[in-house]
């Protein structure tokens, strides 16, 4: 049987969380842990192993962790609303890296993904690298807008014109067969991320965005913003960069590099 976890199932591990819900992770490969947070609407094998980027990244040489965030994937969807306080999904993976007992680790994310990441930096967790795909500036400082516009996608399915962004977030939610009241609460428990506290993360950092991705503002403006990162063009927009070899390229280069003495 091919060990090419493009073409074959990736095992589903399960643990109990802050809270006892049950959230799934899977793994591919061995090294250095490098744990990877998928976008809103997707999952691990969606974002992460159907298109081949942790394939790339543990062919160089790590251990590749993916969770399903909450209310997505094989994770818990409780539709009770105090099951999603503030900064849940941050929580929640916090919950995992003690779980595994990971201590030096490096952090990436891919869009919704990327904003946990940030979270998660400003909570107090120190990667080594850390890697915000599908992100812009406006997209942390300013990300209740983008949850507004998603809860509206959620509650008005039928309202939006083919062809639309709305349509095809509405397209991307029934492919993955999305709970909607779930996610409606896990949207709700975003925070926002003011510039003052991403001007002071100064963990390495590569901000990877496609070429006409403008969903979440600039991304050469949060790269300018955080101390130490540099910004990687790819090509694509939102959905399509995700599903290009450049991004598991890009992230398992970064990734590889050492970190200075």
């Amino acid at each position: 049987m091919s060990n090419d976890p493009t073409k074959t199932a990736v095992p589903a591990q399960t643990f109990a969380s802050f809270d006892g819900q049950a959230i799934v992770w899977r793994e591919v490969g061995e090294g250095r842990p490098v744990v990877l947070l998928h976008g809103l609407f997707s999952d691990a094998v969606t974002n992460w192993i159907r298109f081949g980027t942790a394939a790339t990244i543990a062919a160089a040489g790590f251990r590749v962790i993916m969770p399903d965030f909450r209310g997505h994937g094989l994770s818990a969807k409780p539709h009770d609303a105090a099951a999603y306080p503030v900064d849940v999904l941050s929580r929640d993976v916090e919950a995992l890296v003690a779980h595994l007992g990971l201590t030096d680790f490096d952090l990436g994310g891919y869009s919704l993904g990327s904003r946990t990441a940030v979270r998660l930096m400003v909570r107090g967790m120190r990667p080594r690298r850390v890697v915000l795909a599908g992100m812009g500036l406006a997209g942390l400082i300013e990300s209740n807008r983008r949850t507004g516009w998603f809860l509206n996608v959620i509650a008005e399915p039928d309202s939006f014109a083919r062809g639309t962004p709305g349509w095809l977030a509405v397209q991307f939610m029934k492919t993955n067969k999305i709970d909607g009241e779930a996610v409606s609460h896990l949207l709700r428990a975003q925070a926002e991320t003011s510039i003052d506290a991403i001007r002071a993360l100064a963990t390495p950092a590569l901000v990877v965005c496609g070429a006409a991705d403008q969903d979440n503002g600039s991304a050469p403006d949060l790269a300018a913003a955080l101390p130490n990162a540099h910004y990687n063009e790819i090509p694509g927009t939102h959905m399509s960069s995700v599903t290009m070899p450049n991004l598991g390229a890009a992230i398992a280069a970064f990734v590889a590099q050492e970190s200075p003495a």
